[in-house]
């Protein structure tokens, strides 16, 4: 199976916003692990203030991101799947400009929050735009780039804190891993002009010219699988000829039963997915290091070999996914991390604050285990699907729901705990037992996991099957649109030897 070269370039370069993704919501756990941030600010290393700031940038970037994850669903539909990428880079560059120059706490709280506003927006627009440009049999792999951008972020964020911890020039270390934050969105924005709308979304916007010249560039090598670019076409033009006549509003949406399953469905998988237990560590990791003894420079080190192995195992859970399917590795993926995070509770439990060298280095080695299960078999898998299994007329509010349920598992709600802005509270108080959490909650939750639908080797518009609802024909006014492009497209454009799904 082959994917055109232009496919593959614009499926990576808007994979940069997942790199932004990646890169802002981690540099904030370098930047913690470098004391000349407190010391600007006035704030003490382990005290209560230092906590309270870590707590609030936090929640703050968690909280942008569920008005990104709201409002980029809504925008996606209106302006395109296009715009939809451009906004947030604008908005990345000016939040880093506003963290990099900060001299107030709240100067810094603000630039925090519009970054989480711009990540809540890219972590929809751009697996919601690879999805729709990929070909069924290789989606998962395309589409998987998103999860691999994220984490190599999240890697490129550890190194740039373990190098800017030997800068000399203390004010500097701390804003130039905030500054940096600029450069990703930056360059994905000057790319912008030259990345082609969604075909489905001009479809599903009367522009079918357009929408055809731009899938037969995308999608001009076709399979055994994936049939010709024209059939392809004609399978999108009746599934969206359907869907125009279903109901775009949400409240409506949610009444229907096979729309509301898909919306649980994306829901819990998120969801799910958080409470493994992979935020907490991410963001306090220079914490759990101290923890175990370790401190200077060799937590943040060990940041940036952890983050560089979970980038290298996305790759890994990109090449297997399109074969393995997607429920069966969550399923294997959440099991592993309940195990590995057992291990590790018990690790601290009864060594953390200790000498004992054996039970730190084993603690360190059930941490490298669990983003190990995490990072092949729940990361890239999880954003691969929650993109696959919605119509095109509730695609964007599909998924900008699943992220709005990630970003919340990461608040406080209603009093209690919720993972990541609760964290250093938790930490303070309870100590091990609040890992207990990250337990407790995944494996309650493998036996749902289990039973959700698989797609695997299905089109987008086929997925429609597996909640109930069929692919009908086309009416007289799409088929004569099929038929004029059929008519027009010569010999060299769809060769003879493609082969048509039936």
């Amino acid at each position: 199976m082959t994917v055109s070269r232009y496919n593959l370039v614009v499926v990576l370069t808007v994979a940069l916003g997942s790199f932004t993704y990646g890169f802002d919501s981690a540099i904030i756990g370098s930047v913690f692990g470098l004391p000349s941030f407190f010391s600007y600010f006035g704030l003490t290393l382990n005290g209560s203030s230092s906590a309270s700031i870590i707590g609030a940038a936090n929640g703050l970037f968690a909280g942008g991101g569920m008005i990104g994850a709201a409002f980029n669903g809504w925008l996606a539909d209106r302006l395109g799947r296009v715009k939809a990428i451009q906004i947030p880079c604008v908005l990345g560059v000016i939040a880093a400009a506003i963290m990099g120059a900060s001299v107030h706490v709240a100067m810094f709280l603000v630039g925090r929050c519009l970054s989480g506003i711009a990540c809540g927006m890219f972590s929809i627009a751009t697996p919601l735009y690879q999805s729709e440009i990929s070909p069924a049999h290789q989606r998962g792999k395309m589409v998987g780039s998103h999860g691999i951008l994220v984490v190599t972020g999240y890697a490129f964020a550890a190194w740039t804190g373990y190098g800017c911890y030997f800068e000399t020039h203390l004010e500097a270390q701390w804003r130039l891993c905030l500054s940096l934050q600029a450069v990703a969105p930056l360059l994905l924005v000057l790319t912008t002009p030259w990345i082609p709308e969604s075909p489905r979304w001009l479809i599903s916007q009367g522009q079918r010219d357009q929408a055809w010249s731009t899938l037969n560039r995308l999608q001009p090598v076709t399979t055994d699988h994936d049939g010709s670019t024209v059939e392809i076409y004609r399978e999108i033009c009746e599934q969206i000829a359907v869907e125009s006549e279903s109901s775009n509003n949400v409240l409506q949406s949610i009444k229907d039963p096979q729309t509301r399953k898909r919306l649980l469905c994306v829901f819990f998988v998120q969801c799910l997915a958080q409470s493994s237990g992979i935020l907490v560590i991410s963001n306090y990791q220079i914490l759990l290091w101290n923890n175990l003894g370790l401190y200077g420079s060799l937590p943040l080190l060990l940041y940036s070999v952890y983050t560089s192995w979970a980038a290298i195992l996305n790759w890994v859970a990109s090449r297997m996914v399109d074969r393995l399917g997607r429920v069966r590795m969550m399923v294997v993926g959440i099991c592993g991390c309940v195990v590995m995070m057992s291990c590790y509770t018990a690790m601290v439990a009864r060594y953390s604050s200790t000498d004992n060298q054996a039970g730190n280095v084993m603690g360190i080695v059930f941490l490298f285990l669990h983003v190990t299960f995490y990072a092949i078999f729940v990361d890239t898998v999880s954003y691969v699907y929650c993109s696959e299994i919605f119509p095109m007329h509730e695609r964007a509010k599909g998924m900008a729901l699943s992220i709005f349920g990630l970003f919340m598992m990461t608040l406080t709600a209603d009093d209690l705990p919720v993972y990541t802005e609760a964290a250093s509270t938790a930490f303070a108080q309870v100590g091990w037992k609040y890992y207990l959490v990250f337990i407790i909650v995944p494996a309650s939750g493998v036996p749902v996991l289990a039973r959700l639908p698989e797609t695997k080797g299905l089109t987008l518009e086929e997925s429609a099957t597996l909640f109930g609802i069929p692919t009908p024909p086309l009416g007289d006014m799409e088929k004569a649109q099929v038929e004029h492009i059929e008519g027009t497209t010569s010999g060299e454009d769809v060769p003879e030897t493609m082969t048509i799904r039936h």
